[in-house]
């Protein structure tokens, strides 16, 4: 079976990102540097060459600082999303992403009868969190 993954690139704080995500979302945090992997007489050999959050509920995000000789490319374009049935969990998402981030639109009932928002956290990575409503769900 395939899976999808979110794999994201940070300009030298990949580690402090995804320590986040892992509190954010739970799981379990793998990091690995450049200097594990070779290049332990490099500058960036403390740096994030491979993370990985995983959750029990099969959630991964995965994650790097940008490799030795690649120019930094700014996060953009796309949104992380987050939805499900489960208020008090995605909440839960909803309010860790926040904290240092900035508010997009705000999240609350829409006009589809989900409770949605979007937030771009502290990375600058763009989430949007949306609570599927029991009623509003598509049978």
């Amino acid at each position: 079976m395939a899976t999808l993954n979110p794999y994201l690139t940070f300009n030298g704080n990949a580690r402090e990102a995804m320590t986040f995500y892992h509190e954010v979302l739970g799981g379990d945090l793998t990091l690995n540097t450049f200097g594990e992997y070779g290049m332990s007489d490099s500058p960036q050999a403390d740096q994030i060459m491979h993370a990985r959050v995983a959750t029990p509920t099969g959630m991964n995000i995965m994650a790097s600082d940008t490799a030795p000789g690649m120019d930094v490319q700014p996060i953009g374009g796309f949104a992380i999303s987050l939805s499900g049935e489960d208020e008090a969990e995605l909440r839960g998402y909803w309010d860790k992403l926040v904290e240092g981030g900035t508010v997009v639109m705000a999240l609350e009932p829409q006009m589809w009868g989900d409770t949605y928002g979007q937030v771009t956290d502290r990375f600058g990575v763009s989430w949007m969190v949306d609570i599927v409503s029991a009623e509003a769900a598509p049978e």
